[in-house]
């Protein structure tokens, strides 16, 4: 330990970054920003080339803090996995999808292992941070690690710190969200606690690896459980005649006691739809019903095909049937003001609105063209937004509030505007072209 504290304050770790996507790239930034030494690795040729040519591959980390840490020489990609021998540390950023039969896919856990085993020395820290089920550390990750006769807890270290990253969010950044540490001995939680703690305002060591692996899956099951809460009283409320966005601030001027949750289209990105259903698996194993999370689940999964049917009623109010009708969905990324498509109700809206017969498009300042996913190829481009262009659909569906929509301007073109994030609030004029869904 007192090697290891020596080495960071002369700033002589090097750390290895094991995916470059949404979780990686800002810890890169913040470990080469301090002064360590960063190597990142995947397996995506085209990304490494745009990082070690100072470019980001990600909206809200610019283009000139990549460049920075490139030309410094404090950060370089690769694709040569061979390399993860010569840094000190190494962190596991890879995605935790589920199956078609939504149970936990841990492929890309399993192949990072196994790809660290082939190259893992002695007095290595290997730290995990993928989102997934309490006891992946102990029980996946350390025996496909100790296939390489070194011994975990002795030879080199095994902690898990969950990633915590809100893409977006403008009041808080990897550097001062808190950081869950789990060790699988004390010593492995220490040498990570001491690592994170030279990049982060604060670090928060817990007694195992499964408390920090159930902290994020607790976090992230709150979330999906009350979005589901107010998504299904959106409907309720919508029956009787009652804006459920109009309730939710009236009951968040209540000081204790409430914490206002918002209803959406359905639920994006790589952690409230996917993760908590890594718990209800796990608990199965144990003989344990997880009936909050499956309800959660099914009232989220199905609020596409709400939004939908309310698109229909509307469409139908102005003589119209969906089908054949030519629909514009305003945002594709599962949230605003960013450039993440994961998971994001905007591609099912998408591809119900195609199986019904509409003629859809989108528009999305921060996604230009989509990419072949993992379950979704839409091919599709970004339209540019004119007024003539508004006009000449039948319906405008927003599905992410970006702040870059002058929504004025967009209810005063379009024909017909269904709202399904409250973004029309502040419109004056028009309003009785606007359905809420």
């Amino acid at each position: 330990m007192t090697e290891w504290e020596t080495k960071l304050k002369a700033k002589k770790v090097t750390v290895g970054i094991l995916g470059l996507g949404y979780v990686g790239l800002p810890l890169v930034r913040e470990f080469a920003s301090a002064g360590l030494k960063v190597i990142g690795f995947d397996l995506d040729e085209k990304k490494v080339r745009v990082l070690n040519a100072g470019r980001s591959i990600i909206k809200h980390i610019a283009h000139s803090q990549i460049k920075q840490i490139v030309n410094a020489g404090l950060f370089e990609a690769t694709t040569n996995m061979a390399r993860l021998k010569t840094v000190d540390a190494i962190l596991v950023c890879v995605p935790t999808p589920l199956t078609e039969n939504r149970e936990p896919d841990m492929q890309f856990i399993i192949g990072s292992s196994e790809t660290i085993a082939k190259y893992l020395r002695s007095g290595q820290l290997i730290v995990l941070e993928s989102t997934t089920y309490p006891g992946t550390t102990r029980e996946l990750v350390a025996p496909i690690l100790e296939s390489s006769e070194l011994k975990a807890g002795k030879d080199f270290y095994l902690a898990y710190s969950p990633e915590r990253e809100d893409p977006g969010n403008k009041n808080f950044t990897t550097k001062t969200i808190p950081k869950v540490v789990g060790g699988l001995t004390n010593e492995c939680r220490d040498m990570a606690c001491k690592l994170y703690s030279a990049v982060i305002v604060r670090t928060v060591p817990v007694s195992s690896l499964e408390v920090a692996e159930a902290a994020k899956i607790l976090e992230n099951v709150y979330r999906c459980v009350n979005i589901a809460m107010v998504n299904e009283l959106k409907m309720v409320f919508d029956r009787m005649g009652i804006d459920v966005w109009e309730v939710i601030n009236a009951a968040g001027t209540k000081p204790f006691g409430f914490s206002a949750f918002y209803p959406g289209p359905g639920l994006g990105g790589h952690c409230i739809p996917i993760d908590p259903f890594y718990l209800t698996w796990k608990a199965r194993q144990y003989g344990m019903p997880t009936r909050f999370i499956e309800l959660a689940g099914q009232i989220n999964t199905n609020m596409p095909h709400y939004v939908i049917a309310k698109t229909m009623e509307a469409l139908n109010e102005h003589g119209k049937s969906l089908k054949g009708s030519k629909v514009l969905v305003l945002g594709l990324a599962y949230k605003k003001d960013i450039d993440d498509l994961r998971e994001s109700p905007s591609i099912e809206l998408i591809e119900l609105l195609r199986q019904k017969g509409a003629k859809v498009d989108y528009n999305d300042p921060y996604i230009p063209k989509t990419h072949k996913q993992r379950k979704h190829d839409l091919r599709m481009n970004s339209k540019k937004l004119s007024a003539k262009m508004l006009a000449g659909y039948d319906v405008v569906l927003i599905s992410t509030n970006h702040s870059d929509y002058d929504y004025n301007w967009i209810v005063k073109n379009a024909r017909l505007v269904i709202d399904t994030r409250d973004a029309t609030a502040k419109v004056c004029t028009g309003r009785a072209k606007i359905v809420k869904a």
